[in-house]
């Protein structure tokens, strides 16, 4: 039987809006909030998971 490596994501998504002169002064301003803890995502703004496996490959040692 084969060993793989499962990696789960999942999205968590919210909208804020932001008065700002520009786009990458928005995405600034909220980055520094989100960093501030202004903003927290939790199971309210779950938007989906997604589930990728790799086979696992086998170490040096295991190859001897």
């Amino acid at each position: 039987m084969a060993k793989y490596d499962v990696t789960i994501t999942e999205t968590l998504r919210m909208t804020v809006g932001v008065d700002a002169e520009n786009r990458f002064e928005a995405e600034q301003i909220v980055s520094d909030n989100w960093r501030n803890s202004e903003y927290v995502l939790d199971a309210e703004h779950f938007q989906g998971v997604s589930f990728e496996a790799r086979l696992r490959q086998k170490s040096r040692d295991q190859e001897r």
